[in-house]
């Protein structure tokens, strides 16, 4: 005999999973890469002739984080995002062959979006990819437009014309057109329905390559910001008192002819774009303006896809996330770079909005990291984390950013080591191979950010970034705050405990703990 009241509770609990299905937000997660959070007009460190009317709507629309440290480079804070973990808890990550060559074991080194895609998401990346030549297609991703850097390195630097692209893991082929705009039509158009079930929730990760160097503006943005001066940043020609070693030889800027900073070299010489020189002359004034006109083709790709979704009728209902994957400095530090442990050279935006469920025109002071993206991607789709995850879900601190955050920011360089490769701190991580800058780590909390150079007998740094935002102050050598200095050395150790970092068993000694 049918029993009808269990069919009738059967029917009523798949109706109520497709009603908790209805309802688990689409995510739009839209990342720029090296834009400083300098570039975004509602942050209040942005330069008063840069507009950024679209972003600066969704902070409208949400929350602006104002601290944010998102990664040091682009291939860790990509693993970073793909993983939850700190460059040191990624496995099997590694460069192999010519730069930005690189592989991975997806059997050690699992991506998160293939657990979305097992919860009924669809998922989709398109635009740069940095992290391994398998971009986990039919695995992570349902749907794939992607600029395989570290497998077609030849075409590594074609960061805004004539890219080589894998649609869907099919063969590369060469494709015309200004990336960013690329990118935004095609992500439209995931949007508005193309390449997708309808009746899934999706995940949408794009990544522009602007406004990486060679910082390449669309042409309908050349014009823009004629005659701008920039007041070159206090420490951009050494020396720099108070600062490590290393710091006394960073020299990316030169003394012009009319005494004015211009780059060193008379052209940018970052890695795969080297001799990339400025459309505008190689002023301090020139490259920066050129830097914010590659950030206004962003821009119009965020007031794209928000158009998209509102006409589509999805905003209500979709989770978008703009951030960087770091800063990037023109001139702060004598840098012109990123990879750095200060604010002028990593320090990114980042924005939050989904107007239903989260605050709207708040600003949340409360120093976040790009670990935190992750956990906070799963609470809000309804999903259990899959494995420990080294950040925290900021969903607290979007319903009310005032709220209490207990949790420090650890940001941890290891010039081109991941996983085991970290393990140990070589003796000679002083001996750097990027950019002059040797591993370091840092942790920030309220008003002070804590900086361990991992060099035997190297300064250790501590800056109150709310009196001193520049960071000039070495707050470290002064007996005043020596149980400040004591406090947040103690809690980076503890924190590398807690995110399980071998490295914490090899760190070098302070030149305080040798004296």
């Amino acid at each position: 005999m049918i029993d009808h009241k269990w069919i009738l509770a059967f029917i009523l609990l798949a109706i109520s999973n497709l009603a908790s299905a209805a309802e688990r937000p689409n995510i739009l997660f839209i990342y720029a890469d090296d834009q400083s959070h300098r570039t975004v007009s509602c942050y209040p460190e942005a330069y008063d002739w840069m507009k950024t009317p679209h972003i600066d709507q969704l902070a409208k629309n949400g929350v602006r984080f104002a601290h944010a440290y998102i990664g040091t480079w682009c291939m860790p804070s990509r693993a970073t995002m793909l993983t939850g973990h700190h460059q040191f808890g990624i496995k099997s990550m590694r460069m192999e062959g010519q730069y930005p060559g690189s592989e991975y074991d997806p059997k050690q080194c699992r991506f998160w979006p293939s657990v979305f895609r097992a919860n009924g998401y669809t998922t989709a990346q398109i635009g740069k990819w940095h992290t391994g030549t398998d971009t986990g297609y039919g695995r992570d991703w349902d749907y794939q437009i992607v600029w395989n850097r570290p497998r077609h390195v030849k075409n590594a630097g074609a960061y805004f014309y004539d890219q080589l692209l894998e649609i869907n893991g099919a063969k590369a082929k060469k494709v015309p057109g200004y990336s960013t705009d690329n990118y935004t039509k095609w992500a439209d158009e995931f949007i508005r329905g193309e390449h997708r079930d309808a009746d899934k929730p999706w995940f949408l990760w794009v990544c522009y390559g602007a406004v990486h160097g060679p910082f390449t503006p669309a042409k309908r943005h050349l014009d823009a910001f004629p005659g701008v001066t920039i007041k070159p940043p206090a420490d951009i020609f050494p020396p720099r008192p108070g600062k490590p070693k290393y710091m006394q030889f960073v020299e990316f800027w030169v003394r012009g002819t009319d005494g004015k900073p211009e780059m060193k070299g008379g052209q940018f010489g970052g890695k795969t774009v080297e001799g990339a020189k400025g459309i505008h002359g190689n002023s301090l004034d020139a490259w920066v303006r050129q830097y914010h006109q590659g950030v206004l083709g962003i821009d119009d790709g965020v007031g794209q896809l928000v158009k998209a979704l509102k006409e589509s009728g999805q905003l209500d209902n979709t989770l978008i996330v703009y951030t960087a994957d770091q800063g990037m400095a023109f001139g702060q530090k004598g840098f012109c770079r990123k990879i750095a442990p200060y604010d002028g050279t990593i320090r990114a935006p980042m924005i939050v909005s989904l107007p239903s469920k989260i605050a709207s025109n708040k600003v949340c002071d409360s120093i976040v990291g790009g670990c935190d993206i992750m956990p906070t991607f799963f609470s809000f789709a309804g999903i259990d984390l899959p494995w420990k995850v080294h950040g925290h879900d900021l969903s607290p601190l979007l319903k009310n950013p005032e709220a209490n955050w207990p949790h420090p920011t650890m940001t941890v360089f290891t010039q081109k080591k991941f996983g085991a490769d970290t393990d140990v701190i070589p003796e000679n991580s002083g001996q750097y191979d990027m950019s002059g800058v040797p591993w370091w780590v840092s942790l920030a909390k309220g008003r002070y950010k804590y900086i361990r150079n991992l060099v035997k007998g190297e300064t250790e740094e501590l800056y109150d970034l709310r009196d001193d935002p520049e960071e000039l102050t070495n707050l470290a050598l002064d007996p005043r705050f020596r149980k400040q200095l004591t406090k947040y050395r103690k809690d980076t150790v503890a924190e590398l405990k807690r995110t399980d970092a071998k490295m914490v068993k090899s760190l070098p000694p302070t030149m305080a703990e040798l004296q």
